[in-house]
């Protein structure tokens, strides 16, 4: 092969390329130039394009002393000539082939762009090791609740998750539903008008206010509906609201049980005469003074009995089943803290100082005059229809204050102390007997959620000793005492 006609390289110029090359050679000066020459840069000088620059890699090979000379493959052949005339020019020549290997190597090359490195996982939360009663119900946060001490009693750890999670139980449409049913029952006891409140002591006036319009209605229609009740319990403040109220005995049939029960055999008092001492001469006194006794006790149950009022809760399903067992517990524990708070209020046990003090409230501040006035458009407009309440004789409940101007009343009673103690008032007209005024028959209704419409109901006794051992037993998760407890595997 002739090796001036074939290289091993390859020829680097086209023939325009030479051409254009010769020609530039051309131009040079026929004179020599001193301290100019023919500067042929390599590869690694080109500056390239103004911009960002690619690092390049190239294919370097040692060759040893006397060993064959592998030719070098080069990544482009791409060199300037410089000439010094008049003035510094350069020109740039790059051959076909070395601008298809190139073009190559510019596509094929990647810019790795540094990513983010992703957060280390956050150090752990130190646990809280404050009670329940500590972190979702102490000041500033609101009171304890007839919920909060009836929700756990099925599953604790359940309400525990909710308490951290949400702080209280969140309204599903469920509820949304039974909330619907309560405010039609409702309204067929009260009408509803609504007042603008200024203060927290105009809000809780307006509680209290309801309290005695509640209990006005109660003695005048025989029944009322969401009266609100409060009670100091275990050192901690209690609310809750009762949906109704009525002198109607729910289970007349349990009721006698248990007056039979409370009325067992008697011991016989060391006093009491014998059926000798009637057959004396002065017998028949002694047996008409005995009977006259008799008659007196026996007359003073019947007027207790007959003035009783007994507690209901309302419930709403979506199902048509009445519970029973475990999951009747919130049920039962409920009417039976009703009837605790109930209690508490109609024997003047409530502290009114610790609930204002817990709340917050200046007691003896003044209401605002917009709270007066528009109280006082409102007025008791209840009716008595003793057909359907089965209350035939209210008159001994009436006070003065229900003739009473209103807007006089309240200002008579302008402060939370001052109304407090109307409220106090009032249930001892409601209330005669105290505690002995109520029922211990309580009801659970149940209602369709969709239309309102009964499914069925639950009476039982209330039953101070089982409230006092589920009491103690919950209030010592509610102070951190003990963990709190899951379902039984009976129950689950």
């Amino acid at each position: 092969m002739d090796q001036d006609v074939v290289s091993d390289y390859g020829s680097d110029f086209t023939v325009e390329e030479e051409e254009i090359l010769s020609d530039l050679l051309q131009q040079t000066p026929a004179w020599p130039i001193t301290g100019v020459g023919l500067v042929l840069k390599d590869i690694e000088d080109n500056e390239g394009p103004r911009g960002a620059r690619i690092p390049r890699t190239y294919d370097r090979r040692q060759y040893l002393p006397g060993s064959r000379r592998n030719p070098v493959q080069k990544q482009a052949t791409h060199f300037a000539v410089e000439m010094a005339v008049d003035a510094f020019a350069t020109a740039n020549v790059e051959s076909h082939e070395s601008r298809i290997r190139r073009s190559r190597y510019e596509r094929s090359v990647s810019i790795e762009v540094p990513t983010e490195i992703p957060p280390g996982p956050a150090p752990p939360e130190e646990p809280d090791l404050r009670s329940p009663l500590e972190r979702f119900r102490s000041m500033p946060k609101k009171a304890l609740s007839v919920s909060d001490l009836v929700s756990p009693s099925w599953c604790e750890l359940q309400y525990w998750f909710i308490l951290t999670k949400h702080g209280k139980k969140r309204r599903t449409p469920a509820m949304k539903q039974g909330t619907a049913v309560h405010k039609t029952l409702e309204d067929e006891v009260h009408r509803t008008v609504a007042v603008d409140i200024k203060t927290k002591e105009d809000a809780w006036g307006l509680r209290i206010w309801n309290v005695i319009q509640g209990l006005r209605s109660l003695r005048e229609t025989g029944t009322t509906r969401e009266l609100e009740v409060w009670a100091v319990l275990d050192g901690q403040v209690v609310n809750g609201v009762i949906d109704e109220l009525s002198y109607i005995c729910p289970d007349r049939e349990l009721e006698t049980t248990e007056f039979d029960a409370l009325s067992g055999p008697r011991p016989v008092p060391a006093d009491q005469k014998s059926i000798t001492d009637f057959l004396s001469p002065n017998g028949s006194q002694t047996l008409n003074q005995a009977n006259f006794g008799a008659s007196a006790s026996t007359a003073q149950n019947s007027a207790e009995k007959a003035s009783r009022i007994y507690i209901t809760d309302v419930k709403t399903r979506n199902s048509s089943s009445v519970p029973k067992g475990a999951s009747f517990r919130p049920t039962l524990m409920q009417l039976m803290l009703y009837h605790r708070l109930l209690s508490a209020m109609a024997t003047s046990k409530v502290d009114p100082s610790v609930l204002f003090s817990r709340y917050e409230l200046k007691a003896n501040e003044p209401f605002t005059d917009a709270f007066i006035a528009q109280i006082s458009e409102m007025f008791f407009d209840a009716t008595r229809d003793p057909i359907q309440t089965g209350h035939l004789d209210p008159s001994p409940s009436s006070t003065p204050e229900i003739e009473q101007d209103t807007l006089s009343l309240l200002l008579d009673h302008n402060s939370l102390t001052q109304l407090w103690d109307l409220m106090i008032r009032e249930l001892q007209s409601t209330f005669p007997h105290q505690d002995k005024s109520i029922g211990n028959v309580l009801k659970a209704e149940y209602r369709n959620a969709s239309n309102g419409r009964i499914m069925g109901s639950k009476t039982f006794l209330y039953d101070r000793g089982t409230l006092d051992t589920y009491m103690d037993e919950e209030m010592k998760w509610w102070r951190g005492e003990r963990p709190a407890v899951g379902v039984c595997v009976e129950e689950a």
